[in-house]
């Protein structure tokens, strides 16, 4: 059973922020499966039993605030009999330029609070993550007033597109691994196709 989380704050004042890409990344994976992410499992919501990638998944978004998001593993795991190993993260990542994703094996927290959270609850860094860049080419004020405000306007088309090759990108590393999907996805940079027609 593979856990996909998906990163972001609950509350609809957050919905439309940089933080929440990894909440937009799952619904658009529940929007195309006709699966709802509307139970509740301790402190996270998450979706009926559903297939991705020829295996069976469960969509979760943490209700815990971005920099408790670990809080949610405990339950997980027992409920579905989970590891490490079946988990696939995915976040925003302001370390990461807007219109770029990565799929990484493991690695560290990158100064990213909700995978500081679920490195410390899991007492390792080894679980499979999509990171969707969010960092504009253009100067930004601070940093946690730039992930917690809305999406502007200027960057709206690629986070959209990032955000849909995310989602894709959960299905290629379940169906084939994660040799295949970083080969497939992180060379991608969707600012190189914006400018063309079509």
């Amino acid at each position: 059973m593979w856990l996909i989380i998906g990163l972001g704050n609950p509350g609809e004042e957050y919905a439309g922020t940089y933080h929440n890409a990894g909440f937009r990344a799952l619904e658009r994976i529940a929007a195309r499966e006709n699966v709802q992410i509307d139970e509740h499992c301790g402190p996270a919501l998450i979706s009926g039993k559903t297939i991705l990638g020829g295996q069976s998944a469960v969509l979760v978004q943490p209700q815990t605030y971005m920099n408790k998001s670990g809080e949610v593993m405990a339950l997980l795991f027992l409920r579905f009999d989970a590891t490490a190993k079946d988990v696939i993260v995915v976040y925003d990542d302001l370390a990461l330029p807007l219109g770029k994703i990565r799929v990484r094996q493991k690695g560290s927290a990158g100064g990213h609070n909700g995978i500081k959270s679920i490195v410390s609850a899991l007492g390792s860094d080894e679980f499979l993550r999509i990171r969707i860049g969010i960092q504009p080419d253009r100067t930004i004020g601070g940093v946690r007033d730039f992930v917690l405000s809305p999406v502007a306007k200027i960057d709206r088309e690629l986070m959209d597109q990032a955000e849909d090759i995310a989602a894709k990108a959960v299905v290629t590393l379940i169906a084939e691994g994660v040799e295949k999907a970083m080969s497939q996805y992180n060379g991608l940079d969707l600012r190189d196709t914006q400018s063309r027609p079509g």
